[in-house]
């Protein structure tokens, strides 16, 4: 049996990932943040709200290491975090 590779055929053309899609922290660039993140869940009660410092620190440190495409931090939902804003009303 003889197999004919024929590679003129076809060229293989890449694309993007589909939003949402990214590639794996095989190096653990961002363990530590991430286990932060988990850790912040577990001792919260899975309340995924009262973690959001943590979650939006470990998507920062994915995007400054191209883990995941470049998004502003509006756009994922912490406007309200950025440079230590906050919409929460103080009380007086």
């Amino acid at each position: 049996m003889s197999t004919a590779m024929n590679f003129g055929s076809k060229s293989f053309q890449p694309r993007p990932p589909d939003k949402g899609s990214f590639p794996l922290d095989h190096f653990g660039e961002c363990k530590s943040f991430k286990e932060k993140f988990m850790k912040c869940l577990r001792d919260r009660n899975f309340e995924n709200a009262l973690c959001r410092n943590e979650s939006k620190e470990y998507l920062e440190c994915r995007m400054e290491r191209q883990l995941m495409a470049q998004e502003p931090l509006e756009k994922l939902g912490f406007g309200d975090l950025i440079d230590g804003k906050s919409k929460t009303k103080t009380q007086s």
